[in-house]
C-alpha cells in the first residue's frame, strides 16, 4: 500500500524536470543560480525551463531525486539544490528513453504564414525583424563561445558546449539566409494576396525534389 501511494503520489516527469536534474547533476546550485544557468545555457534549446524552475527542484526533492539543504549567504536564507544517487540514476535512465518528436515555437515564422492579411509593408517589416533578432543571437553565441573557451567554469564540458553551441550557430545563420532569400522573394510580389509572375510552383516543386535527393 505505502509503495502504490508512492508511486501515485510520485510527480509526472518531464524533459524539464530531466533538465534541471542534468544541471543538478553537474553541480548543486541554489534557485537563484539555476536561474542564472538556465539563461546561460538551457534557454537556448529549451527555454520551458525557465518557467518551471521554481517548482521543478522542489519535485526533485518530493521523488527523492534530490536534497534541499538550508544555508545563508550573510542574513540571507538559501537553499541549495543537489542531486542524489537515485537522481543520477533517472538521468542516466532518461538518456537511453526515446526521443520526443521535434517542436519548434518561433511567432515570426507564425506572421509570415498569415501575412496575406496585412501589407507588404508589414510582411517586410516581419522578415527584418527575424533578421535583426538572427543577428542578435549568433553576436550573442559567439560572446557565450568565446568566453567559454577562455574561462569555463566546467572546463570538463566544454566538448559538450562546443557540440550542442554549433547546432544554435548554424540555426541562426539559416535563419538569416532565409531573410535574405524570403525579402528578395517577396520583393517580386504585386502584395502579400497577390505574388504577381512570381512562381510559388516552382519555388514549391524544387523543395519537392531537394527533399527527396
Amino acid at each position: 500500500m505505502g509503495s502504490m501511494s508512492r508511486c501515485r503520489m510520485r510527480s509526472a516527469r518531464t524533459t524539464t524536470t530531466y533538465a534541471i536534474l542534468g544541471l543538478l547533476g553537474v553541480r548543486s546550485w541554489t534557485t537563484y543560480e539555476l536561474a542564472k544557468q538556465v539563461q546561460r545555457s538551457l534557454n537556448w534549446f529549451w527555454p520551458r525551463a525557465e518557467r518551471k524552475l521554481y517548482d521543478e527542484p522542489k519535485r526533485l526533492v518530493a521523488d527523492g531525486l534530490a536534497t534541499a539543504s538550508q544555508g545563508a549567504t550573510g542574513k540571507r536564507p538559501r537553499t541549495v539544490y543537489s542531486i542524489t544517487d537515485d537522481g543520477r540514476e533517472a538521468l542516466r535512465r532518461w538518456l537511453d528513453a526515446p526521443l520526443a518528436a521535434r517542436t519548434s515555437e518561433f511567432e515570426g515564422i507564425v506572421k509570415v504564414f498569415f501575412a496575406d492579411a496585412g501589407s507588404l509593408d508589414q510582411l517586410l517589416g516581419t522578415l527584418d525583424a527575424i533578421r535583426d533578432e538572427a543577428a542578435g543571437r549568433i553576436e550573442e553565441l559567439a560572446t557565450f563561445a568565446g568566453t567559454g573557451a577562455e574561462q569555463s567554469a566546467f572546463p570538463g564540458r566544454l566538448h559538450i558546449s562546443a557540440l550542442t553551441l554549433q547546432l544554435q550557430l548554424e540555426q541562426e545563420l539559416a535563419v538569416q539566409r532565409w531573410t535574405t532569400w524570403a525579402r528578395e522573394q517577396v520583393a517580386q510580389w504585386d502584395s502579400t494576396r497577390d505574388p504577381g509572375e512570381w512562381d510559388a510552383r516552382a519555388v514549391l516543386k524544387r523543395l519537392a525534389a531537394g527533399a527527396t535527393s
